[in-house]
């Protein structure tokens, strides 16, 4: 019993590394060249799977015109894909203001931002990449994860809400429902709203992993197990369990020592 109450106390030390694991907003994973707003043109189809590649290839287009919106969209998605955030975010800052209005740059800009830590500012650019006459779901759930990193989770489930008016029971918002109310410590509603997004045929294993981590927060470690590896390659699936053990246990280390962040470890992209 002293262990569930201390795992639950666990969370004032974990909401940051959390809400990273959402994955910004239950979207088409970052490694998915062509995103969701927008693309960068026929060239996209193209482009090759392997993020390092992508890099060369965008990267090239985008030295040769670094004005031309498309090669900075394609440049900057290729640089978020291959874990080059910070790089991204600049590129991406150029493409903006060598295309002012461009809306596709702009939620690919909030991203990169948003992966950066720059919530704020991150909420404000994509507030511009759409309109309330013309919402875009997919960016209403980016923002709520943006406002739930600020601490503001009401104001981020009003936003998971209007997403979830657009695309009813997508499992990627209800993931980022479930992970907003584990921050604010509600348990039982986290669990309720991973469920839905778990129960979805296009669940990923985001969801999967963030489900098991809530039920292991509520101190039933076997189920949260039999969650994280369910599906998954034995090795994997033994990862993944060891990851959860690490992290629920991490609060009966020392005082002081390191502290690591498994939380994210468990997020897988799509």
């Amino acid at each position: 019993m002293r262990q569930r109450f201390s795992l639950v106390r666990l969370l004032a030390s974990t909401s940051l590394v959390a809400v990273v694991a959402m994955g910004l907003g239950g979207c088409t994973a970052m490694s998915k060249l062509s995103d969701v707003t927008g693309s960068v043109g026929p060239r996209a189809e193209a482009a090759p799977t392997d993020p390092a590649r992508a890099v060369e290839i965008y990267g090239e287009r985008y030295r040769a015109n670094p004005k031309d919106a498309d090669a900075g969209l394609g440049y900057g998605q290729a640089l978020r894909a291959n874990g080059q955030r910070a790089q991204a975010a600049a590129v991406l800052e150029q493409a903006t203001i060598a295309n002012p209005g461009n809306k596709a740059l702009l939620a690919q800009y909030g991203r990169a931002l948003a992966d950066n830590g720059n919530f704020q500012q991150a909420f404000d650019v994509l507030s511009k990449a759409h309109s309330p006459d013309n919402p875009d779901w997919r960016l209403l759930s980016v923002q709520g994860t943006a406002l739930d990193q600020m601490g503001r989770h009401e104001e981020a489930r009003s936003y998971y809400a209007s997403a979830l008016r657009i695309a009813p029971g997508d499992p990627g918002v209800l993931s980022n429902v479930g992970l907003s109310y584990m921050l604010s410590k509600d348990l039982p509603k986290a669990e309720e709203a991973l469920r839905q997004a778990y129960a979805s045929p296009r669940a990923s294993s985001r969801v999967r992993q963030n489900l098991g981590l809530v039920v292991g927060l509520q101190g039933r470690f076997a189920e949260a197990e039999t969650i994280v590896k369910a599906d998954l390659p034995p090795d994997q699936a033994a990862a993944n369990v060891a990851y959860l053990k690490d992290m629920l246990s991490r609060n009966d280390a020392p005082r002081g020592a390191p502290k690591r962040t498994p939380v994210a470890s468990l997020s897988q992209l799509d």
